[in-house]
């Protein structure tokens, strides 16, 4: 009778506990260890590495790093790879350089000219996966090579024989660009809060802090910015369609190739902006520059959740994973730890990150 039936709830309308929706998120792993790096850290280090000065001392390499991660984060979601974003920033180095100090270009120009070629190369290393079928890996395995070949031939004959480009602070000096891509940014900010006692000074007054080095504002900018992109636009969902099952999101009208493409353009473009930035602040350029940066930044990528099969991952998870390398890397000088052990850390959390993923995602999903 109609009484007594039972009503039956539809299983896809279960409410999920707050464990269950929390091992879905891709980023838990690398939260936890920053935890875990942190504590070990505040036991071991000297107390001066958690003052505001220290902390910004290794949130700037990890920035660096960061922002590229972050590149090859949306990219490993999307299904894809790019090993050359290492020697993108030596091949943008050389672009930037030789435009602002062999063609006097202003920033104006020299950045917008960097980012196009930029995009232009990683839009040639994409069409050449799409069309061809080839992993992405051997593709930019060889524009690892080509670029940072590129970068030598290229800075020879930028500056008469020399491997390095000099001579870039002086040629963008005073131009009202400059202060969003290098040096310290909320200086005022920064005096003022030195008068009022809560930031330290030296003897005479000045801040021990001018401010916020600017790789760090456009690290979390960028993360932000990619974070918002995958989890609340149309465009984020057809990156982890293409990067999970790219035949069924093509089938389902995902504009894939696009979608890739534009993704490649985008893990280019990061490594440009490393590239700008680190130029600006050494004032100069070389063809070491992003060396073997490519392969750290995929390992944040997987320290922070991305899978190495793609359709899984996050912005966020890149964000503390990039981190990570940052604490550790300058870290082991605040201890009497050989810095030597940075390699092993590095091995490790890799090991670590892909068992903890994978069985995360075997929990979740009720694989075996």
């Amino acid at each position: 009778m109609a009484d007594t039936a039972q009503v039956i709830q539809d299983e896809r309308l279960k409410k999920e506990g707050l464990g269950t929706r929390l091992l879905r998120r891709p980023e838990l792993g690398a939260i936890a260890g920053f935890v875990l790096v942190t504590a070990f850290f505040l036991y071991t280090a000297d107390g001066a590495m958690f003052t505001l000065s220290g902390i910004l001392n290794f949130m700037t390499p990890a920035a660096q790093l960061g922002i590229l991660a972050i590149g090859a984060a949306m990219l490993m979601i999307g299904g894809e790879f790019d090993l050359s974003i290492g020697s993108m920033v030596a091949f943008a180095g050389l672009i930037f350089g030789a435009g602002v100090v062999t063609l006097g270009l202003p920033l104006i120009l020299a950045i917008p000219l960097t980012l196009m070629v930029a995009a232009g190369i990683g839009a040639i290393n994409g069409s050449i996966v799409l069309k061809t079928g080839l992993p992405s890996f051997i593709v930019t395995l060889a524009f690892l090579f080509i670029l940072r070949g590129a970068s030598l031939v290229g800075l020879k004959l930028a500056s008469n024989g020399s491997t390095q480009l000099r001579g870039i602070r002086d040629a963008v000096e005073g131009d009202w660009l400059a202060p969003l891509f290098s040096g310290d940014a909320l200086g005022p900010l920064f005096v003022w809060l030195a008068d009022i006692g809560l930031v330290e000074t030296f003897s005479n007054g000045t801040p021990k802090v001018t401010g916020i080095p600017v790789e760090i504002i456009w690290f979390v900018v960028i993360t932000l910015v990619a974070t918002y992109v995958l989890l609340r636009t149309p465009f984020g969902n057809w990156i982890f369609a293409s990067g999970g099952d790219r035949d069924a999101a093509s089938n389902s009208g995902v504009p894939v190739r696009r979608v890739k493409i534009s993704l490649f353009m985008f893990a280019a473009c990061c490594g440009a902006i490393v590239a700008i930035i680190t130029v600006m602040d050494a004032g100069s350029t070389d063809a070491r520059r992003g060396f073997m940066k490519e392969f750290e930044a995929i390992i944040a990528a997987v320290i922070g959740g991305c899978l190495l099969t793609g359709g899984y991952g996050s912005a966020i998870g890149a964000f503390f994973g990039a981190l990570i390398f940052g604490m550790v890397t300058i870290g082991l000088t605040y201890t009497d730890f050989d810095q030597d052990w940075f390699q092993v850390f590095l091995g490790g959390m890799l090991l670590i990150a892909v068992l903890f993923n994978n069985y995360i995602r075997k929990r979740v999903t009720g694989e075996r």
